[in-house]
């Protein structure tokens, strides 16, 4: 059996899937086989495995920096919040159903045994097991049947490793206050603190360091530094995401996300943020908006309620004022049923009911319960309007969402339709459609050819008319090239010239390969975990499991 090590946080975002990510790495480079574990995780980013299951992007995240490929064992538990106090709970990579907060907590403790059955699986086949925790351990009301924390630490018998944010402030309170509210046997189980994410001189930390060890009787096993990297975030905790609505940065695209409530998968578009010519931006008010040269409209956990937020706070006619004016607008996954006509939900799976879209694609969308979890490849097809040279690259991505988008019912006649927002529902002719070219360009083609990776059957995907592009494909921007072409044609079409990926490919590698991109930054993470954290005594303490 693998020996165990665990992280866990004085808080969310204190660190520490970066932390067990970093750890991944320098045991793989050590040597050793390893694995990541998470039991439970709540996260809108997710991801399906190549055998069609659901998991968490974090573990995601760290089997990557281990070397290997994701396993749904890895997550057996993941919970997508879909309103204030409910979420879809999704076990072993299959829906098992919603559940509203009590409900969960009154079922989980049943679910122990499957978490350790998917974490023996693992260690029986893996040296070393990395283990993130979730949240804190000190939650008093979440600690009763704690499957997550301590609870599966004293399961499987992992040393744990506590870390706390200095960057928030008072991290020496986080941390011994963590280990006060602790019982007695948990405390035997906590061996080292990491104070994370600190900036500044390290010695200034020394008189306080001391303290720490003489007053909780735990080895801070490492101080370490706020780290510039880029690595995919979980939650909504990312800075990316927590930093919206700022003025654009002048770069020559601007690239605008609309910062959904549900927002999910946000890590589709983190690939435009290494492109020094692009600005990435996320906006959650429409006076922030400005003149962006493409709007994306991206996942999310509940299309039907973040539909009505972009009516009832003015962004749905903000965006249809930039699509009047030519601006490309992309939608993916439910920024894609968005932008249909309209969305059904006859059998409850979001709110139920009926609800308009925005109209600017010919196509409806119907919900079921049968969740489309899948790895797809394939190329796309030869498209209107602005990304026409698009047309025949390749792409790769996953497909995970419950609702149907077919070519509408209700199709009217006569060229270019879209929806006017001002006419409460009704569609209207669309007044910048002149002239045949135009009027052939916003015929309603597939975006894309895909084929799914297990049974190998190729079907179309997606939508695209005139300037307006949707498809069903998370990751298809990571394909080798493709966001990189995007930028480079909006720059084209505004009379930007940029120095072409396609001309000088050297000049660009770490653009048109994201995943040799992401291990220079998995490698990065390992190097700067290696210097300041006291790596000698972590082998001792993973020795004690």
């Amino acid at each position: 059996m693998a020996k165990a090590i665990m992280i866990q946080g004085t808080m969310s975002n204190a660190g520490k899937s970066l932390l067990a990510a970093g750890l991944c790495r320098i045991f793989r480079q050590d040597g050793y086989r390893v694995a990541p574990f998470k039991s439970q995780n709540m996260a809108l980013n997710s991801f399906i495995t190549e055998d069609g299951l659901e998991m968490g992007r974090a573990q995601v995240m760290q089997a990557e920096a281990a070397g290997i490929a994701p396993d749904v064992r890895m997550n057996p538990i993941l919970l997508k919040p879909t309103t204030e106090t409910g979420s879809q709970v999704i076990v072993r990579g299959e829906v098992l159903g919603d559940m509203d907060a009590r409900k969960y907590f009154a079922y989980k403790k049943s679910l122990m045994p499957l978490v350790l059955e998917a974490y023996n699986s693992l260690a029986a086949e893996y040296d070393i097991i990395v283990i993130e925790g979730a949240g804190s351990p000190a939650e008093i009301n979440l600690k009763k049947d704690d499957i997550v924390n301590m609870g599966l630490a004293k399961a499987v018998g992992a040393p744990v490793l506590l870390a706390g944010d200095i960057d928030r402030g008072g991290v020496f309170a986080q941390l011994l206050g963590t280990q006060m509210l602790l019982e007695p046997e948990e405390q035997a189980l906590l061996k080292g603190f990491i104070i994370n994410k600190f900036r500044g001189d390290k010695t200034i930390l020394d008189p306080g360091i001391a303290m720490l060890e003489e007053r909780g009787g735990v080895p801070v096993v490492g101080v370490v530094p706020f780290m510039q990297l880029d690595i995919d975030d979980e939650d909504s905790l990312a800075p990316r995401l927590t930093q919206t609505n700022r003025p654009p940065a002048g770069k020559p695209v601007e690239i605008a996300v609309i910062r959904l409530p549900h927002l999910s998968n946000f890590t589709d578009f983190n690939v435009f943020s290494r492109i020094p010519e692009a600005d990435l931006r996320y906006v959650s008010r429409p006076e922030a908006l400005g003149n962006p040269d493409m709007v994306i409209l991206p996942g999310t956990k509940n299309t039907m309620a973040d539909l009505r937020w972009l009516f009832a706070g003015g962004m749905a006619d903000a965006i249809d004022e930039l699509r009047s004016q030519g601006c490309v607008i992309f939608g993916v996954c439910g920024g894609y049923q968005m932008l249909g006509r309209a969305i059904s939900d006859p059998d409850r799976t979001e709110e139920g009911g009926h609800a308009r879209g925005l109209g600017f694609l010919d196509t409806e969308t119907v919900f079921s319960k049968e969740k489309r979890r899948t790895r797809v490849r394939g190329r796309i097809t030869d498209l209107p309007g602005i990304l026409r040279p698009l047309g025949g690259m390749e792409i790769e991505g996953y497909e995970i969402h419950m609702g149907r988008t077919t070519e509408s019912r209700n199709k009217a006649g006569g060229g270019c339709f879209h929806k006017d927002l001002s006419a409460r529902g009704a569609f209207a002719a669309d007044s910048n459609c002149e002239g045949s070219n135009y009027m052939d360009s916003c015929r309603s083609d597939c975006f894309c050819r895909i084929q799914d990776h297990r049974t190998g059957i190729e079907t179309p995907d997606g939508t695209a008319a005139g300037n307006i592009y949707g498809t069903y494909v998370h990751g298809i921007f990571d394909a080798p090239g493709i966001a990189r072409r995007i930028v480079e044609v909006l720059a084209e079409h505004k009379g930007v010239t940029m120095n072409s990926s396609t001309e000088n490919p050297q000049n660009n590698a770490d653009e048109t390969d994201y995943q040799a991109y992401k291990e220079t930054q998995y490698d990065l993470l390992a190097e700067t975990l290696r210097r300041h954290l006291d790596m000698k005594r972590i082998y001792e303490i993973l020795e004690e499991s």
